[in-house]
């Protein structure tokens, strides 16, 4: 029997003080009990008690999904408006202090801390996670495997954190660099079979290096027990129908993948370091710079060889019923990432006030949400 594709989709998002746009610890009680009550498992907290993360249930397809993504940002915006706070979608804080914000009281928090110290601390960075329903283990490890060569141009397109603690970083996505610093990040290496990679797992345990395979935190990991190919590589984007174009594309390329795989016919795998290199590509330029074209060995534009993935998937989208969806990256194509547009509002305007403002009116597009009351500016 063929995988079920289903979606699930996670976003972590800011909660910034509407007066001094820096982030703001959101008590307990003010968004995660109180949306609780309502979204259940829906809403959780993050290490970092001024990130909430957001996730949907398990989707039957993208159409499902993009109503349920739009109904949480919608509620959990009308939340922070209601207990004084602001959302914002960006995979850092244009200028907030990572040694200023607060852990959430949690013990799985607190042994994370412990393990790794500041750089638990400083790892104060937004994402979108998307999971891919792929109930056969064997047929999730090959499709990581072949999956991997797409992960830099997927990231060029969701890249939204130029800025950190105040500084332009030259990076579109700095957020990767903050996350490199932890251990078993980035690319995975391809496996031969889903014993190889268990193996692996169980030696990690044995020897005190994880206590399960949660703490495997590749940009592409078989979840260890949602039965899913989670893709975990993308800044988390401004606009929910960015998130929502970046899900429909992740699917069709594990569509499209598992018909080659199913077919017996096989997609070329490349190693570790040579992705990494389109990775650095993509975490520095975007869409502005090139991407190798490992077949061929040449560099191209970003924009041409997600066009070409574009084409490469466009077989299954209309079985998937997701093309309006996939098309969208087209128009992040022409409006620039979350990121280009960050630095084009910081060029006009040189006030990261300014960039807080343009994030948190971004997060809000197309929610159809009420305008806030007006609050005193500094």
């Amino acid at each position: 029997m063929p995988p079920s594709f289903t979606l699930g989709i996670e976003e972590e998002f800011q909660t910034v003080d509407p007066v001094t746009r820096d982030l703001r610890s959101h008590i307990h009680a003010e968004i995660i009990s109180k949306s609780k009550k309502q979204l259940q498992e829906r809403v959780k907290p993050e290490m970092h008690q001024s990130v909430v993360e957001v996730g949907t249930g398990i989707c039957k397809n993208i159409k499902e999904a993009k109503a349920e993504v739009f109904e949480l940002r919608r509620h959990i915006v009308n939340l922070a408006y209601e207990n004084g706070l602001r959302l914002a979608a960006a995979g850092t804080h244009p200028f907030a202090a990572w040694h200023r914000q607060d852990i959430f009281p949690d013990k799985r928090y607190e042994t994370i801390v412990q393990d790794m110290q500041q750089v638990a601390r400083a790892n104060l960075i937004f994402g979108l996670h998307v999971h891919i329903g792929i109930e056969d283990k064997e047929a999730t490890i090959h499709l990581m495997n072949a999956a991997r060569y797409f992960l830099p141009h997927i990231l060029a397109l969701s890249v939204n954190s130029p800025f950190w603690m105040g500084r332009n970083t030259g990076l579109h996505s700095y957020r990767c660099k903050v996350f490199d610093k932890f251990p078993r990040t980035n690319i995975p290496d391809y496996f031969q079979s889903y014993g190889e990679y268990e193996n692996f797992i169980n030696l990690l345990i044995k020897t005190n290096c994880i206590d399960n395979a949660k703490k495997i935190w590749w940009d592409m990991r078989p979840h260890p027990f949602f039965g899913t190919l989670e893709f975990r590589i993308c800044d988390i984007p401004m606009r929910a129908d960015e998130t929502i174009a970046l899900a429909a594309l992740m699917q069709a390329v594990v569509v499209k993948l598992y018909r080659l795989y199913a077919s017996n016919m096989g997609f070329r795998l490349y190693r570790r370091a040579l992705i990494m290199e389109n990775k650095w590509r993509a975490s520095r330029y975007g869409i502005t710079g090139k991407l190798i074209d490992f077949g061929k060995q040449i560099e191209l534009p970003a924009p041409d060889l997600i066009r070409e993935l574009l084409h490469f998937v466009d077989d299954v989208v209309d079985e998937l019923d997701s093309r309006e969806e996939v098309n969208y990256v087209h128009k992040i194509l022409d409006m620039g990432t979350g990121a280009d547009r960050q630095l084009r509002v910081y060029e006009r305007t040189n006030d990261f006030n300014a960039v807080v403002d343009y994030i948190i009116e971004e997060t809000k597009v197309g929610l159809e949400v009420p305008a806030p009351t007006p609050v005193r500016t500094v």
